[in-house]
């Protein structure tokens, strides 16, 4: 029998689900209870289960929850802001969304241990996101057209580094500022 969509509340009930998880992860660690995450999601243990049959699959479908909006945010940003804009507001994205990653590492770990991928497909995916906005701001004449994504996101993946630390928030920053303008395109 084939998945049915879920309804408009039951659609709800997973999204404060995961957004719970990916909090609980980031700031409890892997050890975090699922009753924990149930009751900051303001839903019982049986609505947690019916949706994650286990916490390996919560914290999947948290990480790839993530990915989801770092990645889904690209047409947005394109539609409200000038590409160069678009990209420079995705790195703020970027760093935010590693440092969700970095503070669910204990959790992403017993998963893979598992036997779940939540990393299956992020880097495409993120590839994908980061190439969109570096065509569009190629074509719009404000980012450099000989940019390869994988470069960003190596840059972006240093400065999040930097970012993990709360102190040096203000450097990543900078450092972001730094990356942007050296994608820039500077006519001759």
């Amino acid at each position: 029998m084939p998945d049915r969509p879920l309804r408009a509340d039951a659609l709800r009930n997973r999204q404060r689900l995961l957004d719970a998880a990916v909090g609980a992860f980031s700031q409890v660690g892997a050890d975090v209870t699922l009753e924990r995450i149930a009751k900051e999601a303001g839903v019982g243990i049986g609505t947690l289960y019916r949706h994650f049959p286990t916490r390996e699959a919560l914290v999947e479908a948290a990480y790839r929850n993530e990915l989801a909006r770092l990645c889904d945010a690209v047409p947005d940003l394109l539609a409200t802001r000038p590409p160069d804009q678009a990209v420079r507001a995705w790195m703020d994205r970027f760093v935010d969304y590693l440092s969700t990653k970095r503070g669910m590492a204990d959790a992403l770990r017993l998963a893979i241990a598992s036997g779940a991928n939540p990393y299956a497909h992020s880097r495409d995916r993120l590839l994908e996101a980061l190439g969109r906005l570096l065509t569009a701001g190629a074509a719009a004449g404000t980012v450099r057209a000989d940019v390869a994504p994988a470069d960003v996101l190596a840059g972006l993946s240093g400065v999040s580094l930097v970012a993990g630390d709360p102190a040096q928030r203000e450097q990543a920053g900078r450092l972001l500022d730094l990356l942007m303008d050296g994608l820039r395109h500077r006519p001759d």
